[in-house]
């Protein structure tokens, strides 16, 4: 019964079959390399890009660490010497006091007399001491110090539009 199916014909056919899904198989082949090859490059341009990615952000974070350093260590200057003027102003009024305007006076006017000074004295009593007129000059420099730290800060870009976004991104 096989040689029966097994004649010239039908082993033709076989041999034709087998020519044809090799051509087959081999092109299939191929196409499955190219495929793992497309994907091989597709992945190891995503690593690629997320690496770029990665150094870029850590190229914009050392920038803006170091920025807003310079920012902190400019406004504590700024505030160590304008407290240090305002506590030598001070000292220097401590030791040294104005005169006071109103007694005596110069040789060419004659002094006031010291009834007359009764109300400007008056108008006088609404200042601080000096220690506490110091503690609110050092705070009042304090907030003006702190206002122009957070307005310096708030202008450093954090987020430079110098970064290339990743291609076929139209999210600019």
């Amino acid at each position: 019964m096989i040689p029966r199916l097994l004649n010239w014909q039908a082993i033709t056919g076989l041999a034709l079959q087998t020519r044809h899904w090799e051509k087959q198989s081999g092109t299939f082949e191929k196409l499955y390399l190219a495929e793992q090859t497309a994907f091989a490059s597709t992945v190891a341009d995503a690593r690629a890009a997320a690496d770029a990615a990665h150094a870029a952000d850590r190229a914009n974070s050392d920038r803006v660490t170091t920025e807003q350093r310079a920012i902190t260590e400019r406004t504590a200057n700024d505030f160590e010497a304008r407290v240090a003027a305002a506590r030598a102003d001070a000292e220097r009024l401590r030791r040294d006091p104005p005169a006071d305007p109103g007694v005596g006076g110069s040789a060419s006017m004659s002094g006031i007399p010291a009834t007359s000074r009764r109300p400007a004295e008056a108008a006088g009593h609404d200042r601080l001491p000096p220690p506490d007129a110091l503690i609110v000059t050092e705070q009042a420099i304090q907030l003006d110090e702190l206002i122009k730290w957070v307005r310096a800060q708030a202008k450093v870009d954090n987020n430079p539009s110098a970064v290339a976004s990743p291609p076929g991104d139209d999210r600019r």
